[in-house]
């Protein structure tokens, strides 16, 4: 029973010590991730290319219409907005930095 009991400890260890370790994911690439998976069915979410939902605006333009730093409470207390087709979206905290941290990445910049 001991020698079954270590051989299980060490096939444990060694399946801890394959694994390889990831690199931390920065703020930007995880707000991406958020966005993907939550909004990219209507709305652009990159730095090019038309929203699939005409009426959802890509977000690279979200800041001609609002401060994207100031979204922060609506995306942790849930957005609302004045069309039926908006989900309701409410996020925690940590990933309402990460998306906060991509939109303000991809936003275009005003051309002079």
């Amino acid at each position: 029973m001991g020698r079954l009991l270590a051989a299980l400890m060490l096939l444990g260890l060694g399946a801890c010590a394959a694994q390889t370790p990831h690199a931390p994911q920065t703020a930007e690439a995880r707000g991406r991730a958020i966005a993907a998976a939550h909004c990219s069915t209507c709305h652009a979410i990159g730095p090019t290319g038309e929203s699939p939902a005409p009426e959802a605006p890509p977000f690279r333009r979200l800041s001609q219409n609002y401060r994207v730093d100031m979204l922060e409470e609506a995306l942790a207390e849930g957005i609302s907005v004045g069309h039926p087709a908006m989900p309701h979206f409410q996020f925690p905290p940590e990933d309402v930095n990460a998306l906060v941290s991509y939109l303000q990445s991809v936003q275009e910049r005003p051309s002079r």
